[in-house]
Parts: C-alpha cells; structure tokens; sequence
C-alpha cells in the first residue's frame, strides 16, 4: 500500500490532540511521543512546528511527528535546521525528548519509516537534520545525506521490576555491596525505614509539589532548568495532565522529620520512568536521599507489577549504583553539503574538537 508523507501547519489544537491521540491507541511508541508529553508541550512553548503526517490511501494516520524548523547557531554561523519533535529553539527544547521517533500504527513501521525519509528528502529548506535522544536502530538514521555523525551516546539505566518481584521484594539483593551500603546507612538516618509515599492529586498538591522541587533545586547547577519559568510551567503541565490519565505521578517521600525528596514519573504502559528529581539535604554526612527515594519508588512500583523502572538518559554515577540493566540513546546530526559546514567540519578536524561542542 503507498503512503503519502506530507507537511502541514497543525494550528487546530484540539483537531491534532484527536489525530494524535487516535494514533497512539494504535500504535506502540514512547511516553515521549504520547500526548500527554506533545500536548504538554505545544501549550506550554511558544512553538509552531510543522506537523508530519503519513496517511494511507484511505486518509487514515499511518505515522504522525512534529519537525520543527529554525536558524540554528553552528560554529561558522545560523544554519536552516530540521529538528524531529522539538523546535530548533535551546529553551523551548530543554525539556529533552528521549525514545524519540515516529508514532507509527503497530505494523507499519517500515513503510511509514520509507514515506517520511523520502518526504524529508525532497525537502530544500534544511542543510542539518537533528534526530535527538534515537535508538541506534531508528530506521530514520538511513537519510540519505552529505556526511552523518552521531554527537552523543548516553546510557538509559534501568531497574527490572520483574526480577525484584522475583527476589520476592528484596530489590537490595540487586545491588552492588557499596550500594546496599548507601541505602541501608541512609535508612538508618531516617528512622530506620524507608520513606512514606505521597503522591498529589489535585492542582494545589501538585503546585506545592513543583514549588518545592524548585527550592530544592535551587543553586544546585550553573543551567539550572528550574530557574526557568516555563520550564517549570511545562513540568506542571504534564503533572496536570497525570491528574486525568494517571500517566505522570508527582511522588513525595517523607519521613517523620519531615520532607526526603520528590519525582516527577511518567508511568506509561506498564513501566515507571524517572523524568524529574529534587532532594533535602542529607541529615549526615553519609546520607542518600537520592538514592533512598529512588529505592523507594523501585519498591513501590515492584508492588505495583509494573515491568520496568527506567532512570532515562544521563551519565550519572548515581543511576549506574541503582541499575540492574541498560540500553542507550544517540544523538545525530544529519547534514547536506554546504560550504561552511565543510569548512566547520574541516577545523574541528584540525582543533579535534568534539561535534557537540
């Protein structure tokens, strides 16, 4: 069956949370390519990025994405850039899609996968094509162009809930001794058990919850994504959303002196993802209140015979002493040729300068 892959603007909200949303009964994508996330946030950016819709001979959705199109700042100057699911803006594209893609109807991958990397290439209003936070399997990796590199690889570091339940509950059995070390001294500080969990249920709960992420996070990096306004507006928003559809969770973990730590989790077709985190300073000097309250939840959601509880893309230490497993995420860009960019090219060569910088 042919595919037609176009581009449109999608500036009827509601008729595209439809669209979307009858697609995504259909089909077998991430969190990140839900509703939930997309809706989140096309309302809180001031972004318009063209809609790309793979449509069978009936005119029924076959794939669906966002591509955003903008004048992206390289080191020799702007360039016309095509970015997949995001805009091409830095501060509207903080929040950082992972797992991402097309949303494709289950058994129409390939041929949704082939429709958009030929409506892609036809177009002549890019030089770069950016596909953040892919597997390294996602078929529209095959563009065909001047010259692709891969700008970052980053470990997705994951809990089986399965094989906690299969220890019947006993998730420190997991780990390495040093981490049990941590957690079980942690425990120990806060009263010898782990913390209570909260989760808020309603607009002000949620509110006081975000308000408080936002104290705790305070100070604690040079970018700090929760200095800004609408970034936390677009946390909010997914967490608002949960309240409906029970797909975000905002967890508070306390123990009798009082506040521990909160998540922000997407809880989606039967695993549990970390997206958000903010913690109280440790009550000594060998305190984890991280690494209590990630324990915490991997218990609970054990409990709740969900598959997976995944700490999504990042590097830190932190994430590698919970995990008993990890897949990857790649960044790529994707290029056609164009003098400066050949010229870029050519003195990272001769300052080895890495891609991403």
């Amino acid at each position: 069956m042919a595919f037609d892959a176009h581009f449109s603007l999608a500036a009827d909200r509601l008729a595209l949370a439809a669209r979307w949303g009858a697609l995504e009964a259909r089909a077998d994508g991430s969190f990140f390519l839900g509703w939930t996330w997309t809706g989140a946030w096309l309302d809180s950016y001031p972004v318009a990025p063209e809609l790309l819709a793979v449509v069978d001979s009936d005119g029924q959705d076959v794939a669906l994405a966002l591509v955003g199109h903008a004048m992206t700042r390289r080191l020799l100057g702007r360039t016309a850039t095509l970015s997949l699911n995001q805009s091409g803006d830095p501060t509207a594209d903080r929040p950082f899609v992972e797992y991402n893609g097309l949303l494709i109807a289950r058994g129409r991958e390939e041929e949704a996968a082939q429709a958009t990397l030929a409506a892609i290439a036809n177009r002549r209003d890019w030089r770069v094509f950016r596909l953040n936070g892919v597997v390294s399997s996602s078929p529209l990796l095959a563009l065909q162009a001047h010259r692709s590199y891969r700008v970052d690889r980053s470990p997705v570091y994951q809990v089986d809930l399965g094989q906690v339940r299969a220890g019947g509950g006993d998730y420190l059995a997991l780990l390495s001794a040093n981490s049990r070390s941590q957690i079980r001294r942690s425990m120990k500080d806060h009263g010898g058990a782990s913390p209570s969990i909260t989760r808020a249920v309603t607009p002000a709960e949620v509110a006081a919850g975000i308000e408080e992420m936002r104290a705790l996070n305070a100070g604690r990096h040079a970018d700090n994504a929760w200095d800004d306004v609408a970034f936390r507006g677009f946390v909010t928003a997914l967490c608002l959303r949960g309240l409906d559809n029970g797909e975000v969770e905002l967890l508070r973990f306390a123990d009798a002196g009082g506040l521990v730590g909160l998540l922000v989790n997407f809880v989606y077709r039967g695993q549990a993802l970390n997206y958000q985190s903010a913690f109280a300073a440790p009550v000594s000097p060998k305190d984890k209140p991280g690494l209590l309250c990630h324990a915490a939840a991997v218990s609970h959601y054990a409990g709740r015979d969900l598959a997976l509880y995944s700490l999504l893309a990042g590097k830190d230490r932190y994430k590698q002493s919970l995990a008993t497993g990890e897949e990857s995420l790649e960044w790529w860009v994707i290029e056609r040729f164009e003098l400066r960019l050949e010229a870029e090219a050519l003195l990272r060569r001769l300052f080895r300068r890495p891609a991403s910088a």
